[in-house]
């Protein structure tokens, strides 16, 4: 599963941003649906930032002032995300996505079906027999004819 990642403006977005005076994320814990994206926004921040998930589910990379990084939490992507900033870790800059799975859809494809009840018909008086039994038979009667062809 490659996960969906862009730099364009959405506004339908969770947006996260980096406030570089406190060295937090704002807000620290969010929550959204499967299918859903967050964005980071870092505007005019002077120190470096990132935003790298716990278990490199995500990963911003090196980022510059002015610059955003998209990330889409795909169907069967829902959990609990914890993340940091690299260079600010160990100073508390950490942050947590909770992505809540959806449900499924409803399967509209099925169509109600009137059951009725057939009568049972009749056993058939021919017994079930295997294509292998039927071979040699198909065989015997080939030879037989044959000879009957060559005899008269």
């Amino acid at each position: 599963m490659i996960p969906a990642v862009s730099a364009h403006n959405h506004t339908s977005d969770t947006i996260i941003t980096v406030d570089s005076t406190n060295l937090r994320f704002s807000p620290q814990s969010v929550t959204i649906n499967e299918s859903e994206a967050i964005r980071f926004f870092w505007s005019g921040q002077i120190l470096p930032h990132n935003a790298v998930e716990e278990n490199g589910t995500f990963d911003s990379g090196d980022t510059d002032s002015n610059e955003d990084y998209r990330f889409v939490f795909l169907q069967g992507m829902n959990g609990t995300f914890e993340y940091y900033c690299e260079p600010h870790r160990s100073l508390g800059m950490v942050g947590q996505i909770v992505v809540n799975a959806l449900a499924p859809a409803p399967n509209n494809t099925t169509s109600e079906v009137n059951q009725t009840t057939m009568p049972m018909e009749e056993e058939s008086f021919m017994p079930f027999l295997p294509l292998q039994s039927l071979i040699p038979v198909v065989l015997l009667a080939g030879f037989l004819r044959k000879g009957r062809e060559l005899n008269h």
